[in-house]
């Protein structure tokens, strides 16, 4: 376990999944970070990659060969390295091996920050392709999970999103077992806010396409506590709690990628979502989430 820490919050991350663990607000002293009960949800904040979400039956296909994979990729459960760490920044790599290749037949390091600066965590994902000949293709994402309610005064249902700048957001449906349902993307009412209930995710996630420097704020009129995550050039984010099994937190998930649309052919170069990175280049991208 690595910590960093500053005079606004202590935060956690685990070598297994380079996984944050623990957002501790130091002018409360309350942990803001769901503590992974595995009763509903036995993780904290895992790392999606190298892809986001589910593949049509479990599989893809490239240069003629088919490969299987469950859900969000393999980084999750994979031990990362401690490649530095200062009090308020730390930074870990996971590299191709045997075992990666045998479900992702590509080279590629990934390199995961964690920097604190105020009551704000930047987190940065860097990806390279080290071949010298043929290009990565993946996706990558986050999916921190934040306990609601914040306070002991108040409960989940106090709370609602919103995004800003307030503006009609494209919305992807998700159905459950099948896939994104690209065909019938609508028009949400993202400009407004939108009421929090665990019946809100009785359709599983909610996922939405952004457009630019996008922030989503979690929070409560009977409290001036909560979270906001910010995204600039992040394509999708999705917003998880479980249903109809409920816990007290909500993800908030920005993604460079998406799960596989109904209907998808299992090519991995068309997948939609998906980032080609070509030989001997980088892909640099991140978020930051403020605590309040």
């Amino acid at each position: 376990m690595v910590t960093i820490a500053n005079d606004f919050l202590t935060v956690k991350i685990s070598r297994h999944g380079a996984e944050l663990t623990s957002i501790k607000d130091n002018l409360t002293g309350r942990e803001r970070l769901w503590q992974a009960d595995p009763a509903v949800w036995g993780r904290h904040a895992p790392v999606l990659f190298p892809i986001v979400g589910a593949l049509a039956d479990n599989q893809y296909h490239y240069a003629g060969k088919t490969y299987h994979m469950g859900q969000h990729g393999f980084a999750r459960d994979r031990d990362f390295t401690v490649l530095s760490a200062t009090p308020f920044k730390a930074s870990f790599v996971l590299k191709d091996d045997d075992k990666t290749r045998a479900m992702y037949p590509f080279a590629f390091r990934l390199i995961i920050t964690f920097a604190l600066e105020n009551n704000n965590l930047h987190v940065t994902y860097h990806v390279d392709n080290p071949d010298k000949s043929e290009p990565l293709f993946f996706s990558i994402g986050g999916h921190p999970g934040f306990k609601v309610p914040m306070t002991p005064d108040t409960q989940f249902s106090d709370y609602y999103l919103n995004f800003k700048p307030r503006k009609s957001l494209v919305q992807i449906p998700l159905v459950a077992g099948e896939g994104i349902d690209y065909t019938h993307r609508t028009l949400a009412a993202t400009d407004a806010n939108l009421a929090l209930t665990h019946e809100t995710f009785d359709h599983d996630a909610l996922i939405f396409a952004l457009l630019g420097k996008t922030t989503f704020n979690l929070v409560s009129d009977k409290t001036k506590h909560g979270v906001s995550v910010t995204m600039t050039d992040t394509p999708y984010l999705g917003v998880w709690s479980p249903y109809p099994t409920t816990g007290d937190f909500v993800c908030i998930e920005p993604w460079w990628g998406i799960a596989d649309t109904i209907g998808s052919t299992g090519d991995l170069t068309r997948k939609l979502g998906i980032n080609r990175l070509e030989p001997g280049t980088a892909f640099e991208k991140g978020y930051m989430i403020s605590i309040f």
